[in-house]
């Protein structure tokens, strides 16, 4: 890295500090994964009474204007638009030559906001996307552990390679204590096209396969097929409203996907066609075994 740049590092922020913004499963946990590591940490949370909770054993202080100057990373863990907008309002006061990352599931309109606000500053925004998580939300539910071995999708702004090399090997030490497992280089186009399909499309179908009137009598009769396909049908609306109108056209595309293949099972069970249903339960066997490497 410049010596310019190294020189604003040392000079206004205190190394390795961390600040994040939203406390929730995905914030908190990285609030607990950092502080496990011996990492100074604070936050900023839309509720208050999260926030002083947290402080009990885990955030140092509050992330504010005083505090915001003395953070080497910050880290966006709120919903989209709350995370761009504090963003916005709290750009000047980052130190020259720290690093912005976010933790949201959707990375265009995540990227467009962010890189552009950073251009017109001295510190550096990186989109990110930690693939962890369960299927309850909220701070009570965070871990210190949520993303241990876990991939990290990286998303970096446009910058020469020698400066890019720095600045990744720069947030991937700051991320240490929380031990993901990998750090996957992508295009924010590319993260929300592959992420539509692995992670939004089963919030869909989980999310609607439930309010089948059959779900209220399934005691009894249900086992780990059920347990499968359910676990995400519990979900944070307010967060995945945002998250999939922020991709309506990858995902819509998907849930067109899924439609016509259903259609082709209804309608080869509809006309009692074994055949054809045969051949479509060994053709998805097949695709399965295929991606999977089988």
């Amino acid at each position: 890295m410049p010596d310019a740049l190294n020189t604003a590092v040392e000079s206004t922020f205190v190394r390795g500090r961390v600040g994040v913004v939203g406390l929730g499963l995905i914030g908190g946990s990285f609030a607990k994964a950092m502080h496990a590591g011996g990492t100074e940490i604070y936050a900023w949370n839309r509720t208050r009474s999260t926030l002083e909770l947290s402080m009990i054993d885990t955030v140092d202080g509050e992330l504010d204007d005083a505090t915001i100057p003395t953070c080497e990373l910050i880290i966006l863990a709120s919903y989209p638009a709350s995370s761009i907008a504090w963003l916005a309002e709290k750009a000047d006061l980052i130190s020259a030559g720290a690093i912005v990352i976010d933790a949201i599931g959707v990375k265009r309109a995540i990227c467009d906001a962010c890189f552009a606000i950073a251009k017109q500053h001295d510190w550096t925004f990186v989109g990110c996307h930690p693939m962890a998580g369960t299927q309850f939300s909220g701070y009570a539910h965070s871990r210190a552990t949520m993303f241990k071995g876990a991939p990290l999708v990286v998303v970096p702004p446009a910058m020469d390679d020698f400066e890019r090399v720095g600045i990744l090997e720069r947030l991937q030490q700051l991320l240490k204590p929380c031990g993901f497992g990998s750090f996957t280089l992508s295009t924010a186009a590319h993260h929300d096209e592959v992420i539509a399909f692995t992670s939004q499309l089963a919030h869909v179908v989980s999310n609607a396969y439930v309010k089948s009137p059959r779900a209220t009598i399934h005691k009894g009769f249900s086992a780990g097929s059920y347990k499968d396909l359910t676990r995400v049908a519990r979900l944070n609306a307010d967060m995945w409203t945002e998250l999939f109108l922020d991709n309506a056209d990858y995902l819509g595309e998907e849930i067109g996907i899924l439609i016509d293949n259903l259609q082709q099972y209804k309608d080869a069970i509809d006309a009692h066609d074994a055949d054809r249903l045969h051949s479509l339960l060994v053709e998805g066997d097949r695709r399965k075994r295929e991606v999977e490497g089988r």
